[in-house]
């Protein structure tokens, strides 16, 4: 048994004889990339709230999504089981009608079978496509004793500028692309309503322990955000992520395919690439509002010392880089993610853990923390062991995953992609963490390559089959 195991079992013995039995706040915000205050991303976004509640807990800086797009990510976290084992790779697949994931206790329901009231709100499974079908989703009711809006319905109606088309202010038709300063108050928005309500829970004592789990949208698009949010980042001001114009030379085909190159070419030809940057990042000072909410909620609360809190993002995001939007790929910019556990007298508060860590932990550190486990094995490792020594080296390196047997390996300093056919890429991340230069066809690094690889799923279950695929899509699953 290696030291790491052993820790993680001290660690978890030590979190079961906490007493009493912690409550968890468990706060999902979607689409939100590394632009958070302490990351030093490609971009940056001050958000006062996040470091709010890094000063409490650990905050990961080298964290990364199972999956960088939000059906497989959020299954992942729900399950604690990677897309190579539960075969759930793409946004289209129902994981409620997968076999592979029949009878798994989720993470609610275990807290559930382990004496909590589970209650829900906003976006926490995957939004399907679709006018009627996003509000409601890829959702499982059964394991949640309240959700709001309800338990057919994630998230409350968006609100949308005026009178225009559907998603079109700024006339691109592209989906869902677009962007709007909204002239309302900020207690009207969608997610501003799941926070009061989110908030009424925290400020309430209950005859069980809690799990509250929130789900923010923003800053998914489309980034319809009170004018507010935008008039915190004067045009002017907006700094773009530096691009390379022969970013795309050195990558293997698979890895070009699918680039969101569309959205790119018209953002330059219409000089609205510093607006689209603009609007993201006032969603992200409008998310960051919502996350302070929820703390002054809990800080005012019955249950502010004895309460963890997790906050994650279901993916990174890209703003251009390699010409690329959205998320979809195995780049840093795309896997990369906020991810902070605070718990009252457990962790080390205040502190940093470069570590590579994966959103896969979450559900073996939540049971840890809380003294519980797990009916089944998980994919996961429990990070008790960081939260309580964040300096501790683990030797680690996470696997995410895009599409059937396309994966990436994250360590310390690299990241490794091969695609299922072979193709390679291979960045070092300390002194290349744009991903500019792609390393896998020097020989110079052919061993690197060969411990990465150690790290890649031995086996990758078979996809189950979905009605709907996106063509954009379909060259991450052949």
């Amino acid at each position: 048994m290696n030291a790491w195991i052993i820790a993680a079992l001290i660690g978890s013995l030590f979190a079961a004889n906490a007493d009493p039995m912690p409550n968890v706040l468990f706060i999902a915000i979607d689409d939100l990339n590394a632009c958070a205050d302490g990351m030093n991303g490609e971009t940056s976004v001050h958000t006062p709230n996040i470091s709010r509640l890094a000063d409490k807990g650990v905050f990961f800086l080298n964290a990364h999504c199972a999956a960088p797009a939000c059906n497989p990510s959020r299954t992942s976290v729900m399950t604690g089981l990677a897309p190579a084992s539960s075969g759930i790779y793409l946004n289209e697949q129902d994981w409620r009608k997968s076999k592979t994931l029949a009878g798994h206790i989720t993470l609610p329901e275990h807290f559930q079978q382990n004496g909590y009231k589970t209650m829900g709100g906003g976006k926490l499974y995957h939004a399907h496509t679709g006018r009627t079908s996003m509000y409601a989703g890829f959702m499982d009711p059964k394991p949640w004793d309240a959700y709001f809006p309800s338990k057919e319905t994630q998230m409350p109606i968006e609100v949308r500028p005026g009178q225009v088309p559907m998603h079109n202010v700024n006339r691109f038709s592209a989906g869902r692309f677009d962007w709007a300063e909204l002239d309302i108050d900020v207690a009207e928005m969608a997610d501003a309503q799941v926070v009061e309500w989110a908030g009424e829970q925290l400020s309430q004592t209950h005859e069980k322990p809690l799990f509250l789990a929130v789900g923010i949208f923003r800053p998914h698009i489309p980034w319809y955000t009170p004018k507010t949010y935008f008039d915190l980042h004067p045009l002017d001001q907006v700094v773009l992520p530096e691009t390379r114009k022969d970013d795309l030379d050195d990558l293997p085909a698979p890895a070009k395919a699918a680039l969101n190159v569309k959205w790119q070419k018209w953002l330059e030809e219409t000089g609205k690439w510093e607006q689209a940057v603009q609007a993201y990042n006032a969603s992200v000072s409008f998310a960051d509002d919502m996350i302070g909410q929820l703390l002054t909620s809990l800080e005012n609360g019955p249950m502010a010392d004895n309460t963890i809190v997790v906050l994650w993002s279901d993916h990174g995001y890209h703003l251009g880089q390699k010409q690329h939007w959205e998320k979809f790929k195995l780049w840093e910019q795309t896997t990369r993610v906020p991810f902070i556990v605070a718990a009252p007298g457990l962790v080390r508060a205040g502190e940093t853990c470069r570590e590579p860590v994966s959103l896969l932990d979450i559900y073996p550190t939540l049971s840890a923390l809380c003294g519980t486990m797990p009916a089944k094995e998980l994919d996961g490792d429990s990070l008790v062991p960081l939260l309580q020594n964040p300096r501790l080296e683990t030797g680690r390196s996470v696997v995410i995953t895009q599409g059937y047997k396309n994966h990436a390996v994250r360590s310390d300093k690299w990241r490794y992609i091969r695609y299922e056919q072979g193709e390679e890429e291979l960045y070092d991340q300390i002194n290349d963490p744009k991903n500019f230069t792609n390393l896998a066809s020097n020989p110079e690094y052919k061993t690197v390559i060969a411990e990465l690889s150690t790290w890649l799923p031995k086996d990758n279950a078979p996809s189950p089959p979905s009605k709907k695929k996106s063509k954009r899509r379909k060259s991450n699953h052949k």
